[in-house]
């Protein structure tokens, strides 16, 4: 019974003969590269560049989302125009790109639908650090909300905002966090010491 319970021996990988190299792991299959954007030259950038001339910079369809250039000096033009004319109802979204280091610094961005015609456009209006840009929280209501977080996020004023303050973090907070050369960690230290009187977690 003993010789029973005794255990078998281990059984050990065969050795690799010698000259003989392990085969490599395969490789994982490589990435597949996206469309680059083609230029849009549809009837509706047609009727915008009639309408605006050089405020309309260039125009490209990117895996069917087609995206627009606008210039900041014309930008509320563009938006009531895009708004009562061309009948897109609905501001999805606002947000901003932060491309640190160039001379414009920011893109904002607006992704806009229209109902009637079930059609998107997307709109990037490039902005220096320090610029300001009007609100169209009297064209879309959504842009309340959303150009408030683009505020506190990335410190671009909107002029004309009936409530232009910070959304997310509290009213005493420094900085935009998502500046690209903003230190998320020193500012929750300097925040949490002052306003609560401790230390930081983090």
């Amino acid at each position: 019974m003993a010789d029973e319970q005794q255990k078998k021996p281990e059984q050990k990988p065969a050795p690799t003969p010698a000259g003989e190299q392990k085969a490599a792991p395969p490789k994982p299959p490589a990435r597949p590269v996206p469309p680059k954007p083609e230029p849009l030259d549809n009837e509706l950038i047609r009727r915008l560049r009639a309408r605006f001339s050089e405020a309309i910079g260039e125009a490209t369809l990117d895996r069917k989302q087609a995206i627009v250039v606008v210039q900041p000096s014309r930008f509320l033009d563009v938006c009531d125009y895009l708004r009562t004319e061309e009948k897109f109802d609905f501001l999805t979204d606002l947000t901003a790109v932060d491309w640190y280091g160039r001379e414009k610094r920011f893109d904002l961005i607006l992704n806009l639908y229209s109902f009637s015609h079930n059609q998107r456009l997307r709109l990037k209006v490039p902005l220096g650090e320090d610029t300001h840009c009007p609100s169209v929280t009297g064209l879309w209501g959504t842009a309340n909300w959303l150009e408030r977080e683009c505020f506190d996020m990335f410190g671009i004023v909107f002029d004309g905002h009936p409530d232009l303050r910070r959304i997310l973090l509290p009213d005493g907070w420094k900085g935009h966090p998502l500046r690209k050369d903003y230190d998320i960690l020193q500012q929750d230290v300097a925040w949490v010491k002052e306003n609560l009187g401790i230390e930081s977690g983090q």
